[in-house]
């Protein structure tokens, strides 16, 4: 199931066939919320001001003539707000790890973050690391082997270093993650219309496709109520 033509949709469609769910996580400071407005809205705000509690976005791009939405919630760093967006790992297909490269701390942090994954995400919710502030080459404390090496070791399919401010893999990031989501949710249709897959009420927890690749429900879409939506994953 090969992905033959993808375009970035600068322009919000008409209608879509499928919205995912991301959840962007990471120490404060590390630039989460100037990449993800970047890779939006093109926009870079030097002095952009931490994130309360979470912001949301949205990124829709065209592949194979499906009309993705990501519905991304950008969230803060700072342990006072994180009862605040605990929440918003239900049902997210994927956690967007983010670490400065010049901050050390950060990295060192990674390991709670996944822990925090773990315990109030889904069991198989996808994670994509990212190194950011990449044009602060001269002030790196982070190799980027070493990421690679914490990458592979948590089993973690995509790492990439980027900056909000040059632009360098800002929407590449969410071009990978549309990519991915696309391609487990056409390998959960194919495996459901096998003439021998079972009733998806007669699978267990573990083996639901809701598992794989989550429902966002309408009211955490409000936006987007007059729309119809053909599939809402």
């Amino acid at each position: 199931m090969s992905i033959s033509n993808i375009k970035i949709l600068d322009e919000p469609p008409a209608d879509f066939d499928l919205n995912f769910k991301l959840i962007v996580i990471g120490d404060s400071f590390v630039g989460k919320s100037c990449l993800t407005l970047k890779a939006t809205k093109g926009l870079f705000e030097a002095n952009y001001s931490p994130t309360i509690g979470f912001e949301f976005l949205t990124f829709f791009v065209n592949i194979d003539n499906t009309n993705i939405k990501l519905q991304i919630w950008d969230t803060c760093g700072q342990e006072v707000y994180r009862s605040l967006i605990s929440s918003f790992y239900h049902n997210s297909s994927l956690a967007i790890l983010v670490y400065s490269i010049d901050n050390e701390n950060s990295f060192n942090n990674l390991e709670i973050w996944l822990n925090e994954i773990k315990t109030l995400g889904n069991p198989d919710m996808n994670i994509f690391l990212i190194g950011n502030k990449a044009d602060l080459e001269d002030k790196r404390q982070v190799s980027k082997e070493r990421a690679e090496e914490f990458s592979k070791n948590h089993k973690i399919p995509l790492f990439l270093e980027t900056s909000a401010k040059t632009g360098l893999n800002a929407r590449n990031v969410f071009i990978e993650a549309s990519k991915l989501l696309f391609q487990q949710h056409l390998e959960i249709k194919d495996r459901m219309s096998r003439p021998d897959s079972v009733n998806v009420s007669e699978r267990t927890t573990e083996t639901k496709p809701e598992n794989i690749v989550h429902l966002v429900s309408k009211s955490q879409d409000e936006e987007d109520k007059p729309r119809k939506k053909k599939c809402c994953f």
